[in-house]
């Protein structure tokens, strides 16, 4: 092990990195918390100065795939599809298969200025995540249980309000409506088999209602699908805990434009598009498996500094107190004092760790493959 990854691997520079993101965060949902007073006044610069305060959080996670562990993103499709990056309003279909899918996802939001702005059809329960759930509350993010005679109001108004978002957004939507574990991918097939559709071998069986909702509810403003195809070289599985600790991964991207005209804009027909999509993604899959690449030609976008430079001035702002507050605990001699420090750090090293464990696939509840959540497919 060099000296620098000893260094990454070292607890109390992560204890100190999430320190930094958890209390930076907490200073961010304040400020956005203030800007609530412009929502009936300008709604649109409301939406502008919550897009960059939200980048100012997120980029923080993504400066750790690219800075802190040098994960590498290849993407795989042509220089035409990459020039529309970051100038048009689009949904992304990513499948939803890896703990940090959601960070590769970010991270070429980052790239091409849309990081702030991106959205995202969440589960419910994330809104209740301290930061995350918080920032997207004020980012206006869709939210739904997945019941959709529950969620149908709610997530036509939160769709219908994006229509005039001043800022290119990337929508992004896991159509497979939770993450693939091997007991969730054996009842998906069941459910497949029961309505005639062919069966998937990386996938599970794509939920339509909310690919058919936001195409319609988003009609006029988004103008292309992208199909966002992710996996890893050498059969690597990444989490976010080995982000932390400095590991390496490399990501293989496969992306495809579709614009939306050539989506139906029949509810059937557009849920049939979708299901032929999931088939061609596992196509790709296989030919991953068998060749260790996706086909056509390589793109790899440049990292950008930005990312380092506003964690380097949180850093700067939230640990020069912090370590001088240490000192003079420690300098004290105050039994009491140290004591209530060191609580202090326990505290937040578990916070930070139940803030990882959100991502943990172990960890990720989902109600699928009950009668009901059979139903919304």
């Amino acid at each position: 092990m060099g000296v620098v990854a000893w260094l990454k691997s070292l607890f109390v520079l992560q204890l100190l990195i999430g320190f930094v993101f958890v209390v930076s965060g907490l200073i961010i949902n304040f400020i956005q918390l203030c800007t609530c007073v412009l929502w009936p006044i300008n709604k649109q610069l409301y939406r502008k100065i919550n897009t960059r305060l939200s980048y100012s959080l997120w980029s923080q996670l993504v400066m750790l795939l690219e800075w802190w562990s040098g994960t590498e993103c290849t993407l795989y499709t042509d220089q035409a599809t990459v020039d529309k990056f970051g100038k048009e309003h689009v949904i992304i279909i990513l499948n939803h298969n890896y703990e940090i899918d959601f960070l590769c996802g970010w991270t070429m939001c980052e790239r091409y200025g849309v990081l702030g702005s991106s959205k995202v059809l969440a589960k419910q329960e994330l809104l209740k995540v301290p930061l995350i759930g918080w920032t997207w509350y004020f980012l206006e993010i869709v939210f739904c249980k997945r019941k959709w005679e529950e969620d149908r109001e709610t997530v036509f108004s939160g769709l219908n309000r994006l229509r005039d978002y001043p800022e290119y957004m990337w929508f992004l939507l896991y159509c497979e409506g939770t993450r693939f574990t091997e007991n969730k991918h054996q009842i998906s097939m069941q459910v497949a088999e029961s309505k005639g559709l062919p069966k998937l071998k990386y996938h599970l069986l794509p939920r339509t209602k909310g690919f058919t909702t936001t195409m319609q509810c988003l009609k006029g403003t988004v103008k292309a699908v992208y199909d966002v195809t992710l996996n890893f070289k050498d059969k690597q599985n990444p989490t976010l805990l080995g982000i932390v600790n400095g590991k390496k991964y490399k990501a293989d991207m496969s992306i495809r434009r579709f614009p939306v005209e050539e989506i139906p804009d029949d509810e059937k027909q557009c849920a049939d598009w979708l299901h032929k999509l999931y088939q061609e993604k596992d196509a790709l899959q296989e030919h991953y498996e068998k060749e260790g690449c996706f086909p056509g030609p390589t793109i790899k976008p440049k990292r950008r500094v930005w990312t380092l430079l506003n964690f380097l001035f949180w850093a700067t702002l939230l640990l020069s107190p912090l370590i001088n507050f240490a000192w003079d605990v420690f300098v004290s001699g105050s039994p009491l004092l140290i004591i209530g420090f060191m609580i202090f750090l326990v505290v937040a090293s578990v916070a930070v760790r139940r803030l990882i464990g959100v991502t943990e696939v172990k960890k990720t509840g989902s109600s699928y493959g009950n009668i009901e959540a059979k139903k919304d497919n």
